[in-house]
C-alpha cells in the first residue's frame, strides 16, 4: 500500500503543479477571478494533500505499519478527487453546483488529518 500512495502522492503533486501553471498563465485572462480563485485553491490543497499522503506512505512503510496510516491515504486520496476535482470542475465549466461536492472532499481531508494524527501517536 506504501508504494501505492507514493505513486500516487507523486502523480498528485505533479498535477497539482501542473495545474498551478496553467491557472497562473493559461487560465488568467479566460476566467473571472472568482473561478480563477476556486482553480488556484484547488491547485493549492491538492499541492498540501499529495504531501500529506507521502506522509502516510511512509507510516504505512514503518515496521509496526498502522491501519491509521492507511486510512489516513485514503481519506487524503478520496479528498483530492472530491475537493480539487470539484473546484477544477466548477472553474472549467463554471458549473456553480459542482460546488456542492467540494464541502464532501473537506470533510475527508479533516477526516485524514484525524487517521494521520492517530498513526503518528505514540505506541
Amino acid at each position: 500500500m506504501s508504494r501505492y500512495f507514493g505513486t500516487i502522492a507523486a502523480l498528485s503533486a505533479f498535477i497539482a503543479v501542473a495545474a498551478g501553471a496553467f491557472g497562473a498563465h493559461a487560465l488568467r485572462e479566460r476566467l473571472a477571478p472568482d473561478l480563477l480563485t476556486a482553480f488556484e485553491t484547488a491547485a493549492r490543497y491538492q499541492m498540501y494533500h499529495a504531501i500529506a499522503l507521502f506522509v502516510a506512505a511512509w507510516l504505512v512503510m514503518q515496521e509496526e505499519p498502522c491501519i491509521w496510516a492507511v486510512r489516513a491515504g485514503w481519506c487524503f486520496l478520496v479528498g483530492t478527487v472530491l475537493f480539487s476535482g470539484s473546484l477544477y470542475a466548477l472553474a472549467l465549466s463554471g458549473v456553480r453546483a459542482l460546488g456542492a461536492i467540494t464541502p464532501l472532499g473537506g470533510v475527508a481531508f479533516l477526516a485524514g488529518w484525524l487517521c494521520l494524527a492517530l498513526a503518528a501517536r505514540p505506541r
